[in-house]
């Protein structure tokens, strides 16, 4: 079925994982990946051409996904000669395409690329949203960077991302437990951005103590009258130690 001019009418399907991470599908037999597509048959609106496409290529039903949107207006690319088959050269020219951003809702296992006798894919992969468009077959590259750029705005926000950016976390290296523990609404014990170790304390320990701030609580501790600082182990395991009768080790 092809319009006025010359082009068949066609959907694409990014799908997305909860990380906004996208299905990229190697074409069977070939080196080239793309995203899930086909054409519309007669008589079919372009949202029920998606859900049998996406059955037929990745093997999910309409419960699995969620639309989040599609693009306004067809996109289209032309295919050239020597793809086409020598009788529809002269009036088929190509594709126009509806491209719809879906929410995979179910798990990785309910994708089946066996779902009928005649797969389109024989791997797949969870890739990052901007897709590599030197792996796509060129004449449609075009309409690739085209649909992911109109849908882009539509991406799910991070609800996690979202949540530290509102109240305010900021992350400091070396003290991931701060993040983790506001997060959860976990109560922690707050550790100065520049903690100063004691003065009377070994070279080592305060060095140590500037590298991980969550050192200071115990290393301004009371040593024990039979105890000291043990400056001949590896820093890993730097700690208290019981000092050998008659032999101080500070």
């Amino acid at each position: 079925m092809l319009d006025r001019e010359g082009f068949r009418p066609n959907v694409g399907i990014i799908l997305l994982n909860q990380k906004n991470q996208v299905f990229w599908g190697k074409r069977i037999r070939t080196h080239s990946w793309q995203f899930p597509q086909g054409g519309i048959d007669r008589g079919e609106k372009p949202e029920q051409a998606m859900y049998r496409e996406l059955h037929e290529e990745v093997g999910l039903y309409p419960h699995h996904v969620r639309i989040i949107a599609r693009t306004r207006d067809w996109l289209r690319y032309e295919v050239p000669d020597r793809f086409i088959r020598r009788d529809s050269r002269g009036h088929y020219r190509g594709q126009k395409q509806i491209w719809f951003l879906l929410q995979l809702m179910g798990n990785d296992w309910d994708l089946n690329l066996r779902a009928t006798d005649h797969p389109e894919f024989d791997a797949w992969r969870w890739n990052d949203y901007w897709v590599p468009l030197d792996v796509v077959v060129e004449f449609k590259r075009g309409v690739y960077e085209m649909a992911l750029t109109e849908l882009a705005r539509f991406l799910p926000r991070n609800e996690m991302r979202a949540r530290y950016l509102r109240s305010g976390t900021r992350s400091v290296q070396g003290d991931n437990h701060r993040q983790e523990a506001h997060a959860i609404g976990a109560v922690h014990i707050p550790v100065p951005a520049d903690p100063q170790p004691a003065a009377d304390l070994p070279d080592m320990v305060r060095s140590s103590i500037r590298r991980h701030p969550s050192m200071l609580l115990h290393a301004r501790a009371q040593l024990p009258p039979d105890a000291s600082f043990g400056t001949d182990m590896p820093e890993a395991t730097l700690g208290l130690f019981p000092a050998p009768p008659g032999k101080p080790r500070c």
